[in-house]
């Protein structure tokens, strides 16, 4: 996960920090000295740390931070808001061309960072405003990219534009809007080519495009995973076709995640989207004050509401259901599969844990992992589904030979069976305290964990 690393080291830090009932002007800059090599180590462009380190240092080497109370908690608060600070202060919204106009999106950024995909996972996101959007297709040097954008298309029921790979760009986009602008589409968004590296043919390419549709937006794609890499990608293309946000790819993956403290600082360009996974909904806005607490280790509760709210349909008449089966402590087998796929829909445990307060802290992702076996998972996923109905409906009937047989059809061990039933019977105790604790998580956070 990104910023794994980086976060771990900083809460280090802080750590050596809390633990000082006051502070010297010494200890800050120690302090400062190790923040300054956690962020060059997780890639963020040089300049950009030695200003942040200023910034920091300048305002906690203050009066109000050396003779307050919590001197170290002053530190981190100071930390967390010049972080803010860098990656934009502000949540940047995806602004649309007002009344009936259309507006025109244009994705760009190199091969392989992930444009096709962005640009449909964007369609999407707009389709449940209300937008009636046209993806074009407009890359025809790639191989499949085409195929793919119509898969992609088909996938969230949005509109494709295509006239195959032999007509120029320019003249697709250019048919593209008129096709638009007949059949009521209201956003536009292109998918152009990229290539393995900036070369003059394919900036020529999109000035060209921009020029002749009259782009209302420019968003560039970058791969998160190629850490500074990406930040001098955004600056060259900002510098010669104008960028108005960037879009960053794969921060799900194993990336120091340098690029997305150093984009805004240095291109002067909103990061709008982070993509957190494969699927085509997972594209989350992005909140540089989320992204900062996620980085400090503190959890971001709001993006795992908004997610939950979002990915999970839960029937108001089902949801009164489950609430009376916790507090009566009747939660089934059936529930606990449902359970299951709604925790898949999630992300996994890992990824929730990761998100709450505290239990983020301290806490590596590779050992959230660890301690949570997909695998293990999956076995008692399959241990679920080899029970019948009535089985799942009624727990109480299992005894011996029902388990014997529902081993078997798992492909486990009947100790297996024995100890999921067990932790079953303990984790119905605890459900019906469950209902108390997601109250006060409002009404965008109805989901529920399978203990």
């Amino acid at each position: 996960m990104a910023f794994e690393s980086l976060t771990e080291k900083l809460q280090n830090v802080f750590k050596n920090l809390r633990s000082k009932g006051r502070l010297t002007e010494e200890d800050v800059k120690a302090a400062l000295k190790e923040v300054k090599l956690a962020l060059l180590e997780a890639d963020v462009n040089f300049r950009v740390v030695k200003q942040f380190i200023s910034s920091v240092g300048e305002r906690a080497v203050g009066q109000d931070v050396m003779n307050g109370l919590n001197p170290g908690q002053m530190v981190i608060k100071i930390v967390n808001e010049e972080m803010i600070a860098l990656m934009g202060s502000e949540t940047t919204e995806l602004e649309l061309e007002p009344g009936k106009t259309v507006t025109v999106i244009m994705m760009c950024g190199l091969q392989g960072a992930g444009k096709t995909t962005t640009a449909a996972k964007i369609a999407g996101k707009l389709k449940l405003k209300g937008k009636k959007c046209l993806l074009v297709a407009a890359d025809v040097y790639r191989p499949a990219a085409i195929k793919q954008l119509e898969l992609n298309a088909g996938n969230m029921g949005v509109d494709l534009f295509s006239m195959g790979d032999k007509a120029s760009p320019v003249d697709i986009c250019r048919s593209a809007l008129e096709h638009a602008s007949n059949n009521g589409h209201n956003v536009v968004i292109i998918d152009t080519a990229g290539r393995l590296q900036i070369d003059d043919a394919m900036m020529q390419e999109l000035e060209d495009i921009k020029r002749e549709t009259g782009v209302h937006k420019t968003l560039l794609v970058v791969d998160a995973m190629t850490g500074q890499e990406a930040v001098n990608v955004a600056a060259a293309f900002n510098d010669r076709i104008g960028i108005d946000g960037v879009i960053l790819s794969k921060m799900d993956g194993d990336a120091r995640g340098g690029a997305a403290l150093s984009v805004k600082a240095v291109t002067g360009r909103p990061i709008i989207y982070v993509g957190m996974g494969e699927k085509l909904s997972d594209l989350e806005q992005f909140h540089p004050d989320r992204m900062a607490s996620r980085i400090l280790g503190m959890g971001d509760v709001l993006s795992l509401i908004e997610k939950a709210g979002s990915v999970l349909d839960i029937d108001e008449d089902k949801e009164k259901e489950m609430s009376r089966k916790l507090k009566k402590g009747k939660f089934d087998f059936e529930d606990y599969l449902e359970s299951m796929n709604q925790m898949k829909k999630m992300g996994g445990i890992a990824g929730i844990l990761g998100m709450m307060p505290g239990l983020g802290m301290g806490i590596k992702q590779q050992d959230l992992e660890n301690a949570i076996d997909d695998k293990k998972m999956a076995r008692t996923e399959a241990i679920v589904l080899s029970m019948t109905r009535q089985e799942r409906q009624n727990p109480d009937i299992l005894n011996p030979s029902r388990k014997h047989r529902i081993a078997k059809g798992a492909g486990v061990d009947i100790s297996e069976v024995n100890r999921l039933v067990k932790q079953f019977e303990q984790s119905k105790k605890m459900m019906k305290q469950l209902p108390g604790m997601m109250n006060g998580m409002g009404k965008k956070g109805r989901f529920k964990l399978p203990f």
